[in-house]
């Protein structure tokens, strides 16, 4: 019997190499995300207010998705901190967030350095 295992990998010319880079996201496309899961965040807080458990779990997500999203950024920290207080998780504090990103932040992910000058 014949083993034709060989067959089924991918030819040299398909394989990806890591050497080769990935095409980036761009901005915009990271502040959509980030936008979104902020948006989304923001709303099932709000609904989440009565279970506290859930709600800071949900924040920890959040917390975690925009970081991946947006990189090393200082103001996630203290929106996190905001949303573990009882009572003002009906203030779209990620929302507020991404938009202070959007407009004085660098969006550098995780993973990528940044150029020195």
């Amino acid at each position: 019997m014949k083993n034709d295992s060989w067959e089924l990998l991918p030819k040299d010319e398909d394989a990806v190499r890591p050497d080769e880079p990935r095409t980036p996201v761009s901005r915009k496309g990271r502040l959509a995300a980030a936008f979104t899961v902020a948006i989304l965040s923001d709303i099932l807080s709000a609904w989440l207010e009565f279970l506290p458990p859930i709600q800071w779990t949900l924040d920890i997500v959040t917390a975690g998705l925009l970081f991946l999203l947006l990189g090393r950024q200082w103001v996630i920290l203290p929106a996190l901190i905001a949303e573990a207080i009882p009572g003002l998780a009906v203030f779209p504090f990620w929302v507020l967030v991404v938009a202070s990103i959007a407009v004085w932040g660098k969006i550098n992910p995780l993973g990528r350095k940044s150029p020195r000058p």
